[in-house]
């Protein structure tokens, strides 16, 4: 019998990455002397609380600031461009926490920008803009989210579609592949309002005259007389005349719930498939009750009750309304779940439910698992019943 041939010199790119494994080898960490220190290194690069402090406040324009955090005693963990931390506050005795996109680059690891802007009523982002200041100190999770590039599933030609403050995360992402000069070919399509509402436009249009591969086109719903931009929205005309390949181009949408909808319903119709399709859950839809799945005969204000059974083996009683998540009512109560997306998706703060029945948009991703063995994602679920709950 012949000698087993060792075929791995035939395959592409083997050299390279054994030219890689030797320089590893000679100039690498050595992880074997860390050896019983797991938990240390789970916790420096995957942690789950943080504490951070406001260095600086920039304000970006009338309703947005960005707040700057860094930490002390400690390195921040590396981030992928894209992701978000969930921010904890207590504001007039509710402890609650909301999530907001990392805009700066991970490129530099001094600090993690926040970039926050003003919601109609908006019980945290008034308080984050009006009332934090320099030396505020902040416990916020480690970095979270699945919206990022992926290289290997997402190609070359990118496409990102923004409306208003969902312009944050593609900041991380533009600042750091071209800080990186990465061979991708991205096109930022902007959509706001009027220019007073954008963000970031200097610094935008800088990168696009120091970076041939990237491109951006400020669209414009509701100009102002001596605006400069596009009018209209982003509809399938405009992506048709800007995006040369539209069948080998991944893109992203972030932005309020309507503008992705809309966006998506566009993209659609030009053919593009799903996969090709990636969004970040920005905002929870604004108005439930919009939803075609919502029963007709139940009123916003009807009340119900929540039993609530606590690990210490106590029941707490909660009255409520069925127009409100659960985990806001829990919250007000006092009573701390763990959230992190407040979108229905990441599941951190599912519950298990014994008794009663609740609403759960289609955006609320809740695994067939925990539907069988009845949890619920408190951030998306309304009461249609009196409920009991059990916190664990």
């Amino acid at each position: 019998m012949s000698a087993r041939q060792d075929i791995r010199h035939a395959l592409k790119g083997y050299q390279d990455i054994k030219r890689e494994m030797e320089i590893c080898q000679k100039y690498g960490q050595d992880y074997r002397n860390q050896k019983g220190l797991k938990a240390t290194i789970i916790d420096r690069l995957h942690p789950r609380q943080l504490e951070l402090t406001v260095s600086e406040i920039i304000t970006e324009n009338d309703n947005t600031k960005t707040l700057r955090l860094t930490a002390s005693g400690r390195a921040l963990p590396a981030f992928l461009p894209g992701q978000y931390l969930s921010v904890s506050v207590q504001i007039d005795g509710v402890r609650t926490s909301r999530p907001y996109s990392i805009s700066s680059s991970p490129t530099q690891t001094a600090y993690y920008d926040l970039t926050v802007g003003r919601v109609k009523d908006g019980f945290v982002s008034n308080y984050l803009l009006d009332e934090v200041k320099v030396g505020d100190t902040f416990t916020t999770s480690g970095p979270l989210g699945n919206f990022y590039y992926n290289p290997l599933f997402h190609g070359r030609k990118l496409v990102f579609l923004a409306g208003g403050t969902g312009i944050t995360p593609f900041m991380s992402m533009i600042r750091t592949f071209t800080d990186q000069n990465l061979d991708l070919d991205i096109l930022l399509l902007y959509g706001c309002r009027s220019v007073k509402d954008a963000l970031f436009l200097p610094e935008l249009a800088q990168r696009v005259e120091r970076h041939p591969n990237f491109r951006f086109e400020l669209v414009l719903s509701e100009p102002d007389s001596n605006d400069q931009g596009r009018r209209g929205l982003i509809d399938a005309n405009l992506i048709k005349e800007l995006v040369d390949d539209i069948a080998g181009t991944t893109f992203y949408i972030c932005g309020p719930s309507a503008m992705q909808k809309f966006c998506t319903s566009q993209l659609e119709s030009l053919g593009v498939k799903r996969r090709a399709i990636r969004r970040e859950a920005f905002t929870a839809p604004g108005d439930v009750f919009d939803d075609p799945a919502w029963p007709q005969d139940v009123s916003a204000d009807q009340p119900v009750t929540l039993y609530v059974q606590h690990p210490s083996g106590e029941t707490v009683t909660i009255k409520t309304r069925v127009g409100e998540p659960v985990l806001t009512t829990l919250e007000k109560a006092g009573l701390i779940v763990p959230s992190a997306c407040r979108t229905g998706e990441c599941s951190m703060c599912r519950v298990k439910m014994t008794a009663g029945e609740v609403f759960q948009p289609s955006s609320a991703l809740v695994r067939q698992s925990d539907r069988l063995l009845g949890y619920i994602h408190t951030c998306r679920a309304y009461p249609l019943s009196d409920l009991t709950l059990v916190i664990q």
